[in-house]
């Protein structure tokens, strides 16, 4: 009877330490599945004010406080720029001196906690970089998207998409450059943005579906008069754009990818968002099985498919997705190995791949989708260099 009643005392343990880690393994995948647009990812350090004058803020100390380059920074009402650390400055054992381009709106105070974040400006591109455009709605599969739409006398046009974590005011940051190269450029919302569909689920799926969202604004763009297409996406805005290249049906109006921190690997990235959370490593496959009961994402073996191909969907014939008869179009990745979300040996691996179609810019001490934050002028160049065949 004892045996009996430790065995049965075994099974409800197990049984219930079995419920706890599907429990825990669903909340910690949220890291991912639930980032919303426009706040800071997981592991991105709150900062706090500690001064303001004519030019210049003084930040928490933190390795985020002295990344180079021009960077938005986001508080609760508040918006900035802030550029590079004035190292002329006198700066404390616990601060960072900036140099503070700019407020956008709201006020900075001492003691305000903010975020670096790589949108530079907010709002829309007449009220922020002056450029005249018109507000469409893009019919999707779930509804209708509204876009930015900024005009230009060529007939490739260049589709902006934003991935996890910032929305369409991402695209902001290229937009006058590549309007001043008089490329029309699109700007989509996607599912799950504000003033977009809801996903069915409520969920992000790493590109797996809003891929779709983007192949409705390729439509969008032919109807109007697009001959060819650059897609042009940042984090999971550059999955997008490499499904669409593959599984499209304009892949063939696709001139060029340029592929700003590709996620190549969701299952990889879900972890690395996790385990900013500060998840247990014990914890991180359960996230993985978690994501993928919720979303029915198919395994991508941590993206180690970049050796052969792109992480297109997990269908038999994978392999054949940009083979020799259907390579991929000419293609920029801009990424570095300082982004912890997605990794960069992915790229570079992609990269070699395909060396003849493939060019890849890296960009050191860029977090996450700021590769053009680090360094503009070098990102604008190699963004010059790769569009100038295409126009």
């Amino acid at each position: 009877m004892r045996t009996v009643k430790a065995t049965a005392a075994a099974v409800t343990a197990a049984l219930a330490a079995g419920a706890a880690g599907i429990v825990a393994g669903r909340i910690a995948s949220d890291a991912g599945l639930k980032a919303p647009p426009g706040r800071p990812l997981p592991g991105e350090p709150r900062l706090t004010v500690h001064s303001t004058a004519a030019g210049r803020i003084a930040l928490t100390r933190d390795l985020a406080a002295l990344r180079p380059g021009i960077y938005g920074l986001a508080g609760d009402g508040s918006h900035a720029v802030v550029g590079p650390v004035l190292d002329a400055e006198p700066h404390s054992a616990d601060t960072v001196v900036r140099r503070l381009e700019r407020v956008t709106h709201g006020t900075l105070a001492p003691g305000d906690k903010v975020w670096l974040t790589p949108n530079a400006y907010v709002g829309d591109p007449a009220s922020t970089l002056g450029l005249d455009h018109t507000d469409v709605g893009i019919p999707g599969e779930l509804g209708v998207l509204p876009a930015w739409f900024v005009p230009g006398r060529r007939d490739t046009w260049v589709i902006a998409v934003h991935g996890l974590g910032t929305t369409r005011e991402h695209a902001l940051n290229v937009m006058e450059f590549l309007h001043r190269h008089r490329f029309p450029v699109l700007a989509p919302t996607l599912r799950g943005d504000v003033g977009a569909p809801r996903p069915p689920d409520g969920l992000n799926h790493f590109g797996e579906t809003e891929w779709r969202d983007l192949d409705a604004a390729m439509r969008h763009a032919v109807g109007n008069g697009a001959r060819r297409l650059v897609l042009l996406g940042w984090s999971t805005g550059a999955t997008m754009a490499l499904r669409a290249a593959a599984h499209s049906g304009l892949r063939d109006r696709v001139a060029g990818l340029v592929l700003d921190s590709p996620v190549l690997s969701w299952e990889r990235t879900l972890r690395a968002l996790a385990a900013a959370r500060h998840t247990p490593g014990v914890l991180l496959p359960l996230a993985v099985r978690a994501a993928q009961g919720r979303t029915g994402l198919p395994s991508d073996h941590y993206g180690l498919y970049a050796d052969r191909t792109v992480p297109y969907d997990d269908h038999e014939d994978r392999a054949d997705d940009m083979g020799p008869d259907r390579p991929p179009p000419p293609t920029l990745i801009l990424h570095g190995p300082d982004d912890t979300i997605a990794p960069w040996d992915l790229s570079r691996r992609l990269a070699a791949a395909h060396p003849e179609r493939i060019a890849l810019h890296t960009v050191r001490q860029a977090p996450h989708a700021a590769m053009w934050n680090a360094d503009p002028s070098g990102y604008e160049e190699a963004l010059r260099r790769f569009l100038t065949p295409l126009m």
